[in-house]
């Protein structure tokens, strides 16, 4: 055999990579104008659930630039040998990182949202209300740009023998981010509109502290996720292993050694000892696993008992 036919490639991109790079880049625009309107008018018309909303879109757009750059990042560099698993868990790197602004920006907003209850302000309820409208029409559009390549890799972890997430972190994050501010959005406007109409102001910094919560269970979501992959750590779910151990028990053998871990969304590496009395080839085991897509980086030792 030729040593030159061994060779394979590491790339470890996810699907739909340029198309999700490519609406990142157009949301990370939208959410950075929207942002701007919404603190500058939460601050002139008194509104700490429009400041919470436009500080929760600050955060998006810092989050979704990191996930757009991750995306540059991962796809110029996914040649480069020094990257010995390839790039495909820049993404990971990128929504962890996203995942820890969230996080401080929602003590930031819960602390603000403290400081209106014991010192209210006044608000302009109409001018806010316009504004924050205008904020959940930018998180509208953003999420259905974003919405194909998230449900394509989440639809919904059954896909590929029922295995565990396979998805792509960096996409999910964008994506949480812009539906946790529609969210919030929403959250703000119900605040501003029944504060005037029951005469509740005390409403309005409430429901800041409730989109500072809900920011934060989104941010330790991410977090836990996206820090698993980056440890080597599977999800919940994930059968992979026990569909490897399965495939060479029927064969006789026995796996003696098994390590899976995520190197990109959707792609796995694996490196596993086989003992056998009488041991079979590497390439007669690798077309057993063949059937196996996620795996996409394969090593196997054989041992003789």
């Amino acid at each position: 055999m030729d040593a030159s036919s061994l060779a394979h490639s590491h790339v470890f991109l996810g699907h739909g990579q340029d198309r999700n790079e490519r609406r990142t880049w157009l949301v990370v625009a939208l959410t950075a104008v929207t942002m701007v309107a919404e603190i500058v008018a939460g601050t002139v018309f008194g509104s700490m659930a429009l400041i919470a909303d436009g500080w929760h879109m600050a955060t998006h757009a810092a989050a979704l630039l990191i996930a757009a750059c991750a995306y540059r990042l991962a796809r110029r560099h996914a040649a480069d040998p020094r990257y010995s698993f390839g790039t495909g868990r820049l993404g990971d790197l990128g929504a962890f990182a996203s995942a820890v602004v969230l996080a401080l920006v929602s003590l930031q907003i819960g602390w603000e949202s403290v400081g209106r209850m014991v010192a209210p302000v006044a608000i302009q309820y109409d001018q806010a209300m316009a504004v924050a409208a205008l904020g959940l029409a930018v998180n509208l559009i953003s999420a259905w740009l974003l919405r194909d390549g998230h449900h394509h890799h989440h639809g919904h972890d059954h896909e590929h023998h029922d295995h565990g997430h396979h998805g792509d972190n960096n996409l999910r994050a964008a994506y949480v981010h812009v539906m946790a501010d529609a969210l919030t959005s929403v959250l703000a406007i119900a605040a501003l509109y029944l504060g005037h109409g029951l005469d509740w102001p005390w409403l309005d910094p409430v429901i800041g502290l409730v989109g500072a919560l809900v920011i934060a269970r989104w941010a330790w979501g991410l977090l836990k996720d996206s820090g698993g992959v980056l440890v080597g750590k599977l999800p919940q779910g994930e059968h992979l292993p026990d569909e490897i151990r399965q495939v060479v028990h029927d064969l006789g053998d026995q796996v003696v050694d098994l390590h899976v871990w995520q190197v990109g969304p959707g792609h796995h590496a694996v490196i596993v000892a086989i003992a056998s009395t009488q041991p079979r080839g590497v390439a007669e085991y690798r077309q057993a696993l063949a059937h196996l897509h996620e795996i996409s980086h394969l090593t196997i030792e054989p041992h003789r008992l």
